[in-house]
């Protein structure tokens, strides 16, 4: 059998994710973002990240807050639930904690630069932006002449991270991974990126994931850990395990209009909260348990036989 990847979320973090790494968090829009991810990146004190995904609600909020961030990449950055994200805007208009770069993409750029990396081409063509002012923002987005026509196009450069941690239902020790779902940019998120840390629900025998290899979207032998962390994509839904924790995005807005009111927060839910572990039992089982699977809708079963 292959050797287990199996690890801890703060050894995964702290093996493959260095301060000045490019990460992709929140490859699959407003499910499964990677907040027990996220934290831990917090709790280590990373630095200098450049921070991608086209959907982040609150994790790059949080991220940024904390001093984490230096750059970001993306098509929107705050809070679905109300709007705006205090510590991305405190950021850019007054450079609180600190300065950053906001190099702005639309959803469907985004894609198209991961899915070029995905592919080893250097860019991607597209109709998309041209006219707007993304193409005097995003040096990455470049006009130019169609070479087959009298048309002019959008050139997207391929986007490629150093990291994509990707949160999943459920993956094997070896981290060959079932997503299904809302899968937005993960599948090219991770064959963009160098390095992949898979973060599960659950982990199941490899025959579990050898039964359905249509599901397997990740497979294996890209990634470099796995983590085993339930309900470490918390407050943000994953399908088939919980629901999106609305209050607590409502919450969250509440509690970050200031940058003390910021600072207490994090201190509560994130630096003294030593693993996802202390922050679930913050949140309380009841809460979790309402957060539960209302009503199942499984799959018919599939032969793959000859």
């Amino acid at each position: 059998m292959a050797e287990s990847k199996l690890m801890t979320m703060r050894d995964a973090i702290a093996r493959h994710v260095p301060s000045g790494s490019m990460v992709l968090l929140g490859a699959q829009l407003e499910q499964m973002i990677p907040f027990a991810a996220g934290h831990e990146l917090i709790r280590q004190g990373r630095r200098d990240l450049t921070v991608v995904g086209p959907i982040s609600d609150i994790l790059f909020d949080q991220m940024i807050g904390a001093g984490c961030v230096s750059r970001v990449m993306a098509a929107w950055v705050g809070n679905v639930s109300a709007g705006v994200g205090y510590c991305f805007r405190r950021a850019v208009e007054h450079a609180v904690p600190r300065k950053i770069e906001v190099v702005d993409y639309s959803n469907f750029t985004m894609a198209l630069a991961l899915h070029a990396a995905a592919l080893g081409v250097p860019f991607l063509p597209t109709y998309a932006t041209l006219g707007s002012d993304l193409l005097k923002k995003n040096g990455n987005l470049r006009e130019f002449p169609s070479p087959v026509s009298e048309e002019k196009l959008v050139a997207v450069r391929a986007l490629r991270p150093d990291v994509a941690i990707l949160h999943v239902q459920r993956a094997d020790a070896q981290g060959n991974a079932h997503i299904w779902g809302s899968l937005g940019v993960a599948v090219d998120g991770a064959r963009a990126a160098r390095k992949i840390i898979i973060v599960a629900e659950e982990i199941a025998e490899p025959s579990v994931i050898s039964s359905d290899p249509n599901r397997t979207l990740v497979p294996g032998f890209l990634v470099e850990a796995v983590v085993h962390e339930p309900g470490g994509a918390h407050p943000s839904p994953v399908q088939g395990y919980y629901g999106r924790d609305h209050a607590f995005f409502a919450q969250y807005h509440e509690q970050t209009r200031r940058v003390e009111d910021f600072e207490d927060w994090l201190a509560r839910w994130v630096v003294h909260a030593s693993d996802r572990g202390e922050y679930l039992t913050q949140v309380g089982a009841e809460r979790i348990q309402s957060l539960g699977v209302k009503e199942h809708a499984y799959t018919a079963p599939a032969d793959f036989g000859y």
